[in-house]
């Protein structure tokens, strides 16, 4: 979606430019704190509404450790729909996995489908690129670039941002992968003054999290992504319904 897209191009100047005075602290997340759920949501453009997405989060009990699955799914009307699997280490926050499909319908864009397939090991994320264009060619581009540690998915903004540590005044920071340009930035998050909003599934007691041009809205019991938009509030989107996760296939 564009929204998302725009999320994961933030240059590293905007995310510098957004701190505040005395340089940010670091950013974490606790995965553990997330609850296993299924929500649902609507998109909204200037009003209106655009399309749907399905955003679910699996707990996954392995012998030695717990894994944290977030798939979500989505359309944005008439132009775009998604596919997106990301696997990570619930206890330490480590990305271990992410698969991203994104299929574009627009009359005006000559590539018509985008795709990643990436493994995170040994300081390392590998994998493949794939690119779509109208005339059925499909370009395959091999991913390998290093991965300090302690380096996190561009994607945590995203559907991890209920899992920070972030209170109200705090500039946070942390080294990021973006994992359609395979390039490292910083994900710097500003958290804002609590506040009450109203979406359709009910009136929530919310902190929100700006990083770049978007503002995320979180609560804290339990740990939830509410709401979603642009600074300038053309783009939204809204929780709906939160019901039992389906589990995923082996």
């Amino acid at each position: 979606m564009r929204w998302l897209c725009f999320l994961l191009l933030l240059s590293p100047a905007a995310a510098r430019g957004q701190t505040t005075a005395g340089g940010p602290k670091p950013l974490h997340f606790d995965f553990g704190a997330l609850p296993a759920t299924r929500d649902s949501f609507v998109f909204r453009l200037r009003g209106e509404n655009r399309g749907w997405a399905v955003w679910q989060y699996e707990i996954k009990t392995l012998e030695m450790t717990q894994e944290l699955i977030y798939t979500a799914s989505s359309a944005f009307e008439p132009t775009e729909e998604e596919r997106l699997k990301v696997v990570v280490n619930r206890q330490t926050g480590e990305p271990i996995s992410t698969f991203h499909h994104i299929d574009v319908f627009s009359p005006q864009s000559d590539t018509v489908m985008m795709e990643h397939d990436l493994e995170v090991k040994r300081g390392e994320i590998a994998g493949r690129r794939r690119i779509g264009t109208k005339n059925g060619e499909v370009k395959i581009v091999p991913v390998s670039h290093a991965f300090p540690r302690g380096t996190v998915l561009g994607d945590y903004y995203l559907f991890a941002s209920a899992a920070t540590d972030a209170a109200p005044g705090d500039s946070l920071a942390v080294a990021a992968y973006k994992e359609f340009t395979d390039s490292l930035t910083m994900l710097s998050i500003i958290a804002e003054p609590p506040t009450t909003i109203e979406v359709p599934a009910g009136r929530f007691d919310v902190l929100p999290l700006r990083s770049g041009g978007f503002r995320i809205y979180t609560t804290r019991v339990p740990r939830r992504v509410i709401k979603g938009e642009t600074l300038d509030g053309a783009f939204s989107f809204e929780l709906v319904h939160s019901g039992p996760v389906v589990p995923t296939p082996d």
